[in-house]
């Protein structure tokens, strides 16, 4: 257990241990619940890892991992994740599967990340609910398990207590939402600056990224990419931005979805919503002069953009992710939930 100096009282989180090991969905299930954080206070998780079946057991990148329990531990746990499993096609022991669904009868929060999915399929739990995992394995968790619904286009989902992520990286995010939910939107951007993560991502946002990195980043718009994010509140009409790199419109328009695989619009609305977000978590400027200063021009239009891409709305951005060092007074969460 981590933190010895101060006896932690929280909620008992444990993570699965297996042959086969996904090496990265443990280690930030580790990362999130099982460091020391004293200025979270005594009430913070507690941490366990529990091998759920004999060794020597072998993770991903040719370590050896010895777990601090076995799989009894399961039935003292307030949160159990599957950090991944093996193989989307090989099989969960029933064993695992009776102490997942006992576990949950009593009150725990069952959570799986990526290929995780498949396990707490197998239990049978996930019957008629909707859950994700990584947008590679959907079609195979489909066939496997008919009886639910797999929706591979959000980053995370929940269900009665049972929490799915997509792929590795919306392993975090759901992490951090599940604090977040425990303990508040404080703790959650204190966590996430920790290890030097947004401090949100909306579970429903689709698991392919709207700013993807530039295919060619030492492209002939390049330097106007760079004089747009300098100027978001000009008014950068198509014309204009294909005079700025002395291109007929329809060429322009071809070597702008070349180098950054969008639309000059949709890239620009992008690019002001991340402004947006910046100015909302990092000062008090009223609604309508952030939405002018990065392009959107009335508040309205601010309001239509959140919406359509996080399913929120500027204020209730603002609110829910306020700035991490606002950590006090810190709400214990009590048992499972």
């Amino acid at each position: 257990m981590p933190n010895t100096h101060t006896p932690l009282t929280g909620p008992l989180v444990v993570a699965l241990v297996y042959d086969g090991l996904c090496t990265f969905e443990f280690g930030i299930t580790c990362e999130v619940f099982g460091l020391s954080r004293p200025e979270m206070g005594p009430g913070w998780y507690r941490f366990a890892s529990a091998a759920i079946e004999g060794g020597p057991l072998r993770a991903a990148g040719g370590l050896t991992v010895t777990a601090d329990g076995d799989i009894d531990l399961l039935d003292q746990a307030d949160m159990i994740v599957v950090p991944g499993w093996r193989g989307i096609d090989q099989p969960v022991p029933e064993a695992l599967c009776e102490r997942l669904r006992f576990a949950h009868s009593r009150g725990a929060r069952l959570v799986s990340l990526c290929s995780g999915a498949v396990v707490l399929a197998e239990t049978g739990l996930l019957d008629g609910a909707v859950a994700t995992t990584h947008w590679r394995y959907a079609d195979k968790l489909r066939a496997r398990r008919p009886q639910m619904t797999v929706d591979e286009t959000s980053l995370y989902r929940s269900h009665d207590r049972i929490f799915t992520a997509a792929g590795s990286a919306a392993g975090i995010d759901l992490l951090i939402e599940i604090v977040r939910q425990d303990f508040g939107a404080a703790a959650a951007n204190s966590v996430a600056r920790r290890i030097v993560m947004p401090a949100h991502r909306n579970g429903g946002q689709a698991q392919f990224l709207e700013r993807p990195v530039a295919l060619r980043p030492g492209s002939d718009v390049a330097p106007l990419l760079d004089q747009i994010r300098e100027d978001l509140a000009g008014n950068w009409t198509i014309a204009r931005m294909a005079r700025a790199c002395r291109m007929s419109d329809r060429t322009f328009i071809r070597r702008f979805v070349e180098a950054t695989g969008l639309s000059p619009g949709d890239w620009l609305a992008a690019e002001r919503m991340e402004r947006a977000k910046q100015l909302l978590c990092d000062s008090d400027t009223p609604m309508e002069e952030i939405a002018c200063a990065v392009g959107f021009g009335s508040a309205h239009t601010l309001r239509h953009h959140f919406r359509k891409r996080l399913g929120l709305s500027p204020s209730a951005y603002r609110t829910r992710f306020m700035p991490a060092d606002a950590v006090k007074d810190l709400p214990r969460a009590i048992g499972p939930r």
